[in-house]
């Protein structure tokens, strides 16, 4: 079974979707993930990517933030409502408000084009389909949830959660490799919707990664965003 899962892996390169507007950047960005062993697609109109996307089922996006038709954060925004596709923005815009909103909306890296490095572009690429699981695919995952049964193992090791602790890691491991913010973590900590604090949602991630240290070999599974909320990285 190994042997095949790595046949499958090797016989189908990563596709990336780069949404550009700017031709010869795009050019660079297709001739270095087809260096590094990736397909990719160019598309210069925001309009075109979501239907691009259901279509295609890329592995990653590389999405601009300034585009014709469409705009990047928009188009960010549409994609979240039906996939977790992983998507880098690629942007002129320094600002930290800008970043922010973002990765609010579900993008899960950023990149300011001012210097532009194409290197620095594959190497995010590569970490984060590793973080999506990628490599893995076709693999089962180290962490299981079974959420009829309110249980969760890792490496086959049960965790002994408790309810809080076991929607928090339900919400986090279905927006796998993606960003959570404290408010939409704080929709799945009490059922009744009491009201909470962004306190409660860090001191039940603390006990959630100390369950999951305890199990998962000391790797810290569970990564803080600053200003933003926390992601799940699996291995």
């Amino acid at each position: 079974m190994n042997d095949t899962t790595s046949t499958t892996v090797a016989v189908a390169p990563a596709h990336i979707l780069i949404v550009e507007d700017e031709p010869r950047m795009a050019a660079l960005l297709a001739d270095y993930l087809q260096a590094s062993g990736y397909s990719s697609q160019w598309l210069a109109n925001g309009l075109e990517a979501v239907p691009a996307v259901k279509a295609r089922r890329p592995d990653l996006v590389l999405l601009d933030v300034m585009l014709p038709g469409q705009d990047g954060m928009s188009v960010c925004r549409e994609l979240r409502l039906f996939s977790d596709v992983p998507v880098i923005m690629l942007t002129a815009r320094v600002e930290e408000a800008d970043r922010l909103m973002g990765l609010e909306l579900g993008a899960d890296d950023y990149i300011c084009k001012t210097p532009f490095s194409p290197r620095e572009v594959v190497a995010r690429v590569k970490a984060l389909l590793r973080r999506s699981g990628y490599a893995a695919r076709g693999a089962s995952s180290p962490l299981q949830i079974d959420e009829q049964a309110y249980k969760a193992s890792l490496h086959g090791n049960p965790l002994g959660l408790t309810p809080i602790e076991f929607r928090l890691l339900k919400a986090l491991a279905d927006a796998r490799g993606r960003v959570l913010s404290r408010d939409k973590l704080l929709d799945h900590v009490h059922a009744d919707q009491r009201a909470v604090t962004d306190r409660a949602v860090d001191s039940h991630i603390k006990n959630l990664r100390r369950k999951l240290d305890a199990v998962g070999e000391g790797q810290e599974l569970i990564r803080s965003i600053y200003g933003v909320g926390y992601r799940l990285d699996l291995p």
